[in-house]
């Protein structure tokens, strides 16, 4: 996990001893602006600082970084003008929070640094700094650039209490979200269920929650038929972790639940062998339900969380379930085998009635589920599915926080394409349309009524296969953390 020193100062940003000073701009009707609170900066390039950037072809726009050498006007040999993009009034957070990530990035190799987009958002600016540093180098043996070392945040008062906790509400946010970059980014020789559970463990201990972790012995005895079945093929057996972070007053009890599929090769229904090795990403959804129940006990929140995830690694051989096989489910319910490769409701399954007999006031899971998200949403945007009332609230919280999912439907009548000829239920649907609803109808089936649930379904924004961009780099992202801790805070002010 690689993030910067965030530091906050009340100095002056054009005399301050720093290797660059970074300042936003967006984009105007007649080109390139500085954003508010740019004052003396401009001031200090006698007014000309805009057309400066004009020259160097700065139009302001989201991603842009132009570098402008500031030959002495400033302190800081290096002046960084991040783009916002378009703004309707005031920036939102999100634009703020990736023109720090994208500064971030291009002051690799950088010892020090100092921004004014904390003037606008010290949160954004903040978690975006910290999270555009972020580098994997953990299996490099020859490392490039280091990451910017340390980003002063500009504030009125550095002395001020609520921007002390503003940004250590931040930094411990944007280390969560690093962590799970780490585990996601893992190899699958060495993030396989057991070494995932003591990771989890080792984490939870640390931030003082309770652990249980149930091998498969414990399984077996305990009917958990679908972890069983999916993990029956690798040599590698399954776990189930289990987390809790119990503060003395709680004002809800909030279970979640995140699919933890260390590889995913299909099975005996094996993928194609191309972009197979993105498979190692599969466990994405139990990545980011460990450390937001970790970040949970950090920040303190007033609300129970228990974290149930199963764990396995799903691989073809003589031990691994068949098409046509029939799975007896924790809690009894029979689940036709259509396709191995839709391993990750069949865990989720057993883990969520599990969840359900701790009497939860809420039930939210999150899985790197079905490629029909990215078919039906793209790669950044997340599904969000479940109890409608519920749904719209997380959906809201998901993009106010910069993680952008959407609220999508659960039909009744995808239900009876779920239909199996020999059991209670098939994993999967007679036909491939609407292969994201009819997952979440499937799950649907194992909530137990009257307990408010969300299904998240974060297959493609779970992992960057493309160019960088924002805060993010290639690899793991971290969705849906933010958007988990965002709700979890939410319910404790609100029940």
């Amino acid at each position: 996990m690689t993030t910067p020193t965030l530091r906050l100062t009340d100095a002056s940003v054009t005399t301050a001893t720093v290797d660059a000073l970074v300042v936003g701009t967006v984009c105007g009707e007649d080109g390139p602006q500085l954003l508010p609170g740019n004052e003396e900066v401009n001031a200090a390039f006698d007014g000309a600082l805009i057309d400066v950037l004009k020259v160097l072809g700065a139009k302001g726009k989201a991603d842009e970084v132009i570098k402008v050498p500031t030959r002495r006007a400033i302190g800081a040999p290096l002046l960084i003008a991040t783009g916002l993009g378009k703004v309707n009034g005031q920036p939102s957070g999100e634009q703020v929070r990736r023109a720090a990530g994208a500064a971030s990035r291009a002051l690799s190799g950088t010892s020090r640094a100092i921004t004014t987009l904390s003037r606008v958002d010290l949160v954004a600016a903040a978690e975006g700094a910290a999270l555009g540093c972020y580098l994997f180098t953990a299996y490099r043996s020859h490392n490039g650039d280091a990451p910017l070392g340390r980003m002063d945040l500009s504030v009125p008062s550095a002395n001020d209490r609520v921007a002390q906790r503003d940004l250590a509400k931040a930094v411990a946010t944007a280390e969560a979200v690093a962590t799970a970059r780490d585990l996601v980014n893992t190899p699958p020789n060495d993030l396989y269920p057991a070494s995932f559970a003591d990771r989890a463990v080792s984490l939870a201990e640390a931030a003082g929650l309770h652990t249980e972790v149930l091998d498969e012995k414990d399984l077996l005895r305990e009917g958990y038929g679908g972890i069983l079945g999916v993990g029956g093929g690798s040599s590698r057996p399954p776990r189930l972790v289990r987390l809790h972070h119990a503060p003395a007053t709680p004002k809800a009890k909030v279970a979640l639940v995140g699919k933890g599929i260390t590889f995913d090769t299909g099975g005996i229904s094996i993928k194609p062998a191309a972009k197979m090795e993105e498979m190692t990403m599969d466990m994405a959804g139990a990545a980011a339900v460990i450390v937001t129940a970790v970040l949970a006990s950090q920040l303190q929140l007033p609300v129970e969380v228990i974290a149930t995830v199963p764990m396995a690694e799903n691989m073809p051989s003589a031990t691994a379930y068949r098409p046509g096989d029939v799975l007896t489910m924790y809690g009894g319910t029979t689940v036709e085998v259509i396709n191995t490769d839709a391993e990750g409701r069949l865990v989720l399954a057993d883990a969520l009635v599990r969840a359900a007999q701790d009497n939860p006031d809420y039930l939210i899971d999150t899985a790197t589920l079905t490629g029909a998200q990215i078919v039906a949403l793209g790669k950044r945007t997340s599904g969000i599915m479940g109890t409608p009332d519920f749904r719209d609230r997380v959906t809201v919280i998901s993009q106010q926080v910069g993680e952008g999912g959407w609220a999508m439907p659960l039909p009744e009548h995808l239900r009876s394409d779920l239909d199996s000829k020999l059991a209670d239920i098939a994993n999967v649907a007679e036909h491939r349309w609407g292969g994201m609803l009819a997952a979440g109808v499937f799950l649907s089936e194992f909530v137990r009524d009257g307990i408010p649930w969300v299904h998240l379904d974060i297959a493609g924004p779970a992992y960057n296969t493309g160019s960088p961009w924002g805060y993010t780099g290639k690899g793991g992202t971290g969705v849906p953390v933010r958007t988990l801790a965002a709700v979890l805070a939410d319910i404790a002010e609100r029940g």
